[in-house]
C-alpha cells in the first residue's frame, strides 16, 4: 500500500502501466475463444458483456485498492468505489474494461482498455492498451506515445484543416439516439473525403497519430472518452462536445487533430 497523499505523475504514470498489464493479462485467454455473452441492456438494444469485461476490471479495482486506497475508481460494469474516507477522492480512476465488446465477441482486434485518471474531475492521464497487437498509446505531462512492434515514439496529429481533404471515424450511426443529432453528422459527414465506422477507442488513438483527422459520436459515458481526452490533446488535437464544452461526462463529443477543422466541425454540429 502506499501511502502517499499527493503521489508525483511519474508514480502514477507507471502504475497505470501496471494496470494496463495486469488487465491485459486477465484479458488474453479470453479473446477468440469461445466464451457466453451476456446482454446487459434491459431495451431492445443490444449491449453486450464478457467475462473478460469484468475479469479485467476486478484486476484493476483490486490492484488500486491495494496500492492507492484513498483514490476512487469509476468502471463500466461495477460503477462507483470510492477511496478510504468515504469523501470525495481527489483522485478517480476510470475504466473501461475493454471498449469496443461488440470487436471483441466477433474476434476483431479494433478493442482496447482505457484507463483514464482524473485529478478533481480534470483528466491528467490516459492509457489505451490493446493486448493482442501488442499495442498501448498514452499521455505523460508533455506529449503522446506509441508503443508496439515497430518500437515506441512520440505521436502527433497531422495538418487538415478543410472538411474535404478530412478523415472522419465513427463507431457507428446506431449510437445516435437523436434524429436531429444524426442528420447534422449526416451533413457533416457528407462534406468529408471518407468516412469509416468501427474504431471505438481505435478511432482517436488513430487520431492522435496522425492517421484521421475527426471523429465524431454520440451516446458515450464518461468511462468511453476520459482516457482518451488526455491522449488526444498532447498529441496537439482538441476534443470536446459538440458546442466546445469539456467532453469529460461524454454525450456528443468530436476530436479533431487540427483546431481550424474542430471549428469547422462543430459550425456543423452545434446548429
Amino acid at each position: 500500500m502506499n501511502d502517499q497523499k499527493d503521489p508525483g505523475f511519474d508514480a502514477l504514470l507507471s502504475f497505470a502501466h501496471t494496470l494496463a498489464d495486469r488487465s491485459a493479462a486477465a484479458i488474453s485467454p479470453y479473446f477468440r475463444a469461445t466464451r457466453s455473452v451476456e446482454n446487459k441492456s434491459r431495451t431492445e438494444v443490444f449491449d453486450p458483456v464478457t467475462a473478460a469485461d469484468k475479469a479485467a476490471e476486478q484486476v484493476i479495482r483490486n490492484s488500486v485498492a491495494e496500492t492507492w486506497p484513498a483514490h476512487a475508481v469509476l468502471g463500466e460494469e461495477f460503477g462507483l468505489q470510492p477511496g478510504i474516507g468515504g469523501a470525495e477522492a481527489e483522485y478517480c480512476w476510470i475504466i473501461d474494461p475493454i471498449d469496443g465488446t461488440r470487436s471483441f465477441i466477433t474476434g476483431m482486434p479494433v478493442w482496447g482498455t482505457l484507463i483514464g485518471l482524473n485529478r478533481l474531475d480534470t483528466p491528467i492521464l490516459g492509457i489505451m492498451n490493446q493486448p493482442f497487437t501488442g499495442e498501448r498509446f498514452w499521455s505523460d505531462l508533455d506529449g503522446a506515445y506509441y508503443r508496439g512492434p515497430d518500437g515506441e515514439h512520440p505521436i502527433a496529429t497531422r495538418s487538415c484543416a478543410s472538411l474535404a481533404a478530412a478523415t472522419l471515424l465513427c463507431t457507428g450511426p446506431e449510437f445516435f439516439d437523436v434524429a436531429a443529432d444524426l442528420e447534422r453528422f449526416e451533413e457533416l459527414s457528407g462534406q468529408v473525403r471518407m468516412r469509416r465506422y468501427g474504431g471505438d477507442c481505435y478511432s482517436y488513438c488513430m487520431l492522435a497519430a496522425g492517421h484521421v483527422d475527426l471523429v465524431v459520436e454520440a451516446g458515450l459515458h464518461t468511462y468511453d472518452i476520459a482516457a482518451l481526452i488526455p491522449i488526444v490533446e498532447r498529441a496537439g488535437g482538441r476534443l470536446t462536445s459538440w458546442t466546445g464544452e469539456p467532453a469529460t461526462q461524454g454525450g456528443r463529443v468530436v476530436a479533431s487533430g487540427d483546431r481550424e477543422l474542430h471549428e469547422a466541425a462543430m459550425e456543423i454540429l452545434s446548429r
